[in-house]
C-alpha cells in the first residue's frame, strides 16, 4: 500500500514539474511591440508580480498588457524611467502562466525608448 502511495505521489509531482518545465521554459512566440508605457506596478496578495500597459493607438483603444519577471532587474528599472515615454518593448509569449509569475502569457525580457511616431521632431 505505501509502495502504491509513493508511486502515485511521485507521478503526480513528476507531470507538475514536466508542465511547469513546459510552460516556462519553451515559448509560443516572441515578439516585439510598441507604445506609450502608460503603466508598470508591482502588485498581487499572495505573490507580488510587475505588471505593466503600453497604448498601442492615439485613443488609447488598443492596450497592450504584459508582465516582467523579477529576475529582470534592469528591464523594470528601464521601464519605471521610461514611464510616460514611447517605448519598443521585446517581449516572450507562453502558453499559460502561474500566479506567481505574472497575470499575463506576455513576458517582457526587453526594453528600448524610441521616437514617438505621432510627433515629428
Amino acid at each position: 500500500m505505501k509502495k502504491i502511495l509513493f508511486l502515485t505521489i511521485t507521478g503526480i509531482i513528476a507531470v507538475f514539474l514536466l508542465i511547469y518545465a513546459f510552460i516556462y521554459f519553451v515559448p509560443y512566440s516572441e515578439g516585439v511591440r510598441s507604445g506609450e508605457l502608460i503603466k508598470i506596478s508591482r502588485k498581487g496578495i499572495l505573490a507580488k508580480t510587475w505588471e505593466g500597459e503600453i497604448s498601442q493607438g492615439i485613443s488609447g483603444a488598443q492596450i497592450f498588457t504584459f508582465s516582467v519577471l523579477d529576475k529582470d532587474e534592469e528591464v523594470i528599472e528601464k521601464l519605471k524611467e521610461y514611464q510616460g515615454e514611447y517605448v519598443k518593448l521585446e517581449y516572450v509569449e507562453r502558453y499559460a502562466t502561474f500566479f506567481w509569475l505574472g497575470d499575463t502569457k506576455y513576458f517582457i525580457t526587453n526594453v528600448e525608448e524610441e521616437d514617438s511616431p505621432h510627433f515629428r521632431k
